[in-house]
């Protein structure tokens, strides 16, 4: 917990993992138990960093916006949200992410995979809208499977998704709610580290 730049308290929720049929459980257990010591507290505002499928979990049962901390495990947490302390906070968008795929091309490289890489990153709270862009066959040929990776984002704070299958390249266009580069780049590092988790990078 932090006032200003200084650090009042910390607290500490510990949890036994599990796995098999008790994982769900244990996971919504523990993001309950983060969600009610964020109801107690009432702050002003909540930064999360950590397992994706915890910060997922708590973004269900608590009332409180989480400003997501990318970024890597090499800079500390609370150096980081005193660093974004003041800026403010990013629209979440509540549309499902299936509904966030538009525009005029609906063809997606990569069948299944592709649905699921571009499904990924729809499932981001800051991620409006996935526009699919042409498919160009003329890259050099690739036997990794699927891969995707979100770019560096315009001055408007939103990204480009590549998805590149075999020789296969799609240029996909994901706005998103940041308003500056500074922005996005939070957005486009929490994209990447999505991608990573799921297995497309």
């Amino acid at each position: 917990m932090l006032r200003e730049e200084t650090i009042l308290g910390r607290t500490t929720i510990r949890t036994t993992p599990e796995e098999g049929e008790d994982e769900l459980r244990e996971l919504r257990n523990y993001a309950g138990r983060i969600a009610d010591e964020l109801h107690r507290k009432r702050p002003e505002a909540v930064y999360a960093a950590g397992d994706r499928a915890v910060i997922r979990e708590l973004r269900r049962q608590s009332r409180y916006e989480l400003r997501r901390l990318g970024g890597d495990d090499t800079v500390d947490p609370v150096e980081r949200a005193l660093e974004r302390r003041g800026s403010r906070a990013l629209d979440v968008v509540e549309t499902p992410p299936a509904e966030k795929l538009g525009g005029s091309h609906t063809t997606l490289i990569g069948g299944r995979d592709g649905m699921q890489a571009i499904r990924t990153v729809a499932e981001h709270p800051h991620v409006k809208k996935v526009i699919p862009g042409p498919i160009d066959a003329g890259g050099t040929g690739s036997q990794s499977g699927l891969r995707a990776k979100a770019t560096r984002p315009d001055d408007g704070g939103n990204v480009r998704l590549l998805l590149r299958d075999g020789s296969s390249v799609q240029e996909n266009r994901v706005v998103t709610t940041a308003r500056d580069v500074e922005s996005g780049e939070w957005i486009r590092d929490d994209l990447n580290e999505a991608l990573a988790e799921a297995g497309f990078q």
